[in-house]
């Protein structure tokens, strides 16, 4: 915290709870053992997201059980840490069997690159994170105001620079870990500390940062993790196939309040080049400048790209070169060009081969006549290589040898996922994030109201001739941006029950924001808003031109901002 914050303004609620919480400790685990009530009070609402964990109720069942005179029915969301999204296939197990045992028996992959267990009841809890601990799985900053899962492309074996890039970010992630021991106390019974030397956060201190902080790895040409959209990003730079550097990006965020122009999405700028052997000093230095100077009275303020936007790059670019010690290089030149997941047989450097499996909206349960949380419980019995999530809510079968690839595919074939790959190219790129029942911030609904939007957007690119394109389409319930929409191509953020703001044009790679052109709509009055332009589109698009990029050219005003609403499209 700056001394001008200290000096004109009240710190923000969080900061006093993180400061009194004995590192993390709060009373969690003393309200774990009341029996009396489902929930836990607000201050550890708080400190349980430091350990993974949201407190959530079914917001389906509210009316009934107000009227019933009953409390809410409240449960938890448990956030796995799983850096740059591998996981065994006893990891996968486990989670399965937690899933049906201490969950509601699914099992969704996020958009970080993670898993999320739903519906978990109070007293599921302990059970649940010791099960994970045998399975050498922990949630342990998963969520909370600090260094959150770190990204990075999966299936490292596709070459030797994406193996260095997988051991960089995991290095990262571990040692930007929380030292506090409260985890363990809590969930796995370990030892209290008491005595001797106090308990120290060598990073993050007593306060840890003023909000979340998100770190992504991206290797060209594939920018699948949205590396501009991170606090903090790593973009490789490849020679003769060597992975020799990183522009380093930060400032970037895409979370935003409705109505408040003061919030606002951001994409990350360039601080410069660093060699490999540089990628925890550097790291350090960011998370620790933005743990110093960071907004801590103004929580919608707090994200570091705030930070930059108030003090500016120049200024940061020095303070963090002089905490590290290190000087940036010019950055190198990178070209993106796609963010959408390889799907099916992929053969890798080593021999082995991976398939890539499309999961709509991350989530893994059987339904009638699609049983892939089943399908992927035997794959995983059988499988000798491990499960790669990516930043788009896939999943990828990896390590398979030669000899079992015929094993995968017959499972698969037996359940009718075979085929889950032969979508629409829209399809494959469509992202939404949980809403509602569960997600407390969620204005209108994602996740189960996303096949209709696609089933309606998928007749409209027919018509056009248009299904074999990739466009983004991404949604989600409220304006914090969980499932990235800024950067889709078309993006719906839910601002109401039924109602969307509605934005076009950002660019396919995710280098550019898309555009507002409608503030409050229904989902039909998307699709005739933009029938026309995908028609237009389809009609008068230059060679090789992108949906994002002929809305941003042709269709959207010239003077539109991010901000502006766009009733003057050029259609």
């Amino acid at each position: 915290m700056s001394s001008e914050q200290e000096a004109t303004k009240p710190l923000a609620a969080n900061e006093g709870i993180k400061s009194a919480s004995n590192f993390l400790r709060g009373t969690i685990a003393e309200e774990l053992q009341d029996e009396s009530t489902g929930a836990i009070n607000a201050d550890n609402q708080q400190l349980t997201k430091f350990h993974g964990l949201y407190m959530q109720d079914d917001r389906d069942l509210r009316r009934e059980r107000r009227q019933a005179k009953l409390e809410k029915a409240f449960s938890f969301m448990l956030r796995v840490r799983l850096p740059g999204g591998r996981c065994t296939p006893a990891q996968w197990l486990m989670l399965d069997k937690l899933a049906d045992e201490r969950a509601n028996g699914t099992q969704r992959l996020t958009t970080q690159q993670t898993y999320q267990l739903h519906g978990s009841r109070k007293g599921n809890l302990k059970p649940l994170i010791k099960g994970m601990d045998e399975a050498l799985m922990d949630s342990i900053a998963a969520c909370g105001d600090v260094n959150r899962n770190i990204m990075a492309p999966p299936n490292p074996e596709r070459s030797a620079a994406h193996a260095a890039m997988y051991d960089h970010a995991k290095a990262l992630s571990e040692h930007t870990l929380p030292k506090t021991r409260a985890y363990h106390e809590i969930w796995l019974d370990g030892e209290k500390v008491a005595g001797g030397e106090p308990e120290v956060e060598p990073l993050y201190g007593e306060t840890y940062l003023p909000r979340k902080f998100k770190v992504g790895f991206a290797i060209p040409p594939s920018n699948d993790v949205d590396v501009y959209s991170q606090d903090l990003g790593f973009i490789g730079v490849v020679e003769n196939g060597e992975l020799v550097g990183y522009n380093v990006t930060v400032g970037g965020g895409l979370g935003m309040s409705h109505g408040n122009e003061e919030t606002f999405p951001r994409l990350a700028e360039p601080l410069g080049f660093i060699t490999t052997d540089q990628v925890n000093a550097i790291g350090e230095a960011i998370i620790a400048t933005q743990r110093d100077y960071g907004d801590r009275t103004n929580r919608k303020h707090a994200r570091l790209k705030y930070t930059i936007e108030d003090r500016g790059l120049v200024w940061f670019r020095g303070e963090v070169e002089s905490r590290s010690g290190i000087t940036f290089s010019d950055t190198r030149d990178v070209t993106f060009t796609t963010i959408e997941d390889p799907h099916g047989w992929h053969e890798c450097t080593d021999g082995t081969w991976f398939y890539g499996l499309h999961v709509l909206s991350g989530r893994i349960k059987d339904r009638e006549g699609w049983p892939m949380k089943t399908a992927l419980r035997e794959v995983a019995q059988i499988h000798t290589g491990d499960f790669r999530l990516t930043p788009s809510q896939n999943v990828t079968i990896s390590g398979v040898t030669a000899d079992a690839k015929a094993e995968v595919e017959a499972i698969l074939a037996k359940h009718g996922l075979d085929g889950e790959n032969q979508q629409t190219r829209l399809r494959l790129n469509a992202m939404s994030c949980v809403a509602l029942p569960t997600c407390g911030l969620a204005l209108a609904e994602s996740e189960r109201v996303l096949p209709e939007v696609l089933e309606k957007f998928d007749a409209v690119l027919e018509e056009a001739g248009l299904s074999d394109d990739a466009i983004s389409l991404r949604m989600t319930g409220c304006p914090n941006g969980c499932a990235r929409p800024y950067l889709a191509e078309i993006g719906f953020v839910g601002k109401a029950p039924g109602k969307y703001a509605l934005y076009i044009g950002a660019k396919y790679n995710g280098s550019r924001l898309n555009r507002l052109v409608s503030p409050k709509c229904t989902v039909d009055e998307a699709v005739e808003l933009l029938r026309p332009v995908i028609k237009k589109y389809a009609t008068e698009r230059q060679d090789g031109e992108e949906f994002g990029d002929f809305c941003d050219r042709a269709v959207l005003p010239e003077d539109a901002t991010f901000h502006s609403v766009g009733s003057g499209l050029r259609i």
